[in-house]
């Protein structure tokens, strides 16, 4: 994250924005003092995933939770 003055920001402000809108960031720094944090907004409107999106793409066995064999857990645990 770079360190910008308040001067440099009154000078170009514009230079500024255009780099947060390309997704910099910056801290102002004012008397050798750091103010405040320039970040560009993140877009909060994402639309949600609609319930049931993979229904019917995967069917989950019954024995899913059953304990796994000494073969498998060997595999795993190195023994």
């Amino acid at each position: 994250m770079q360190k910008v003055t308040v001067e440099q920001i009154q000078q170009d402000p514009l230079k500024y924005l255009n780099q947060v809108e390309a997704g910099e960031s910056f801290i102002l720094i004012q008397a050798d003092k750091s103010i405040a944090e320039l970040k560009p907004i993140i877009n909060i409107n994402k639309k949600l995933r609609p319930f049931g999106l993979c229904a019917g793409e995967f069917i989950v066995p019954d024995d899913f939770d059953a304990p796994l064999t000494h073969e498998v857990l060997n595999t795993f645990e190195g023994g």
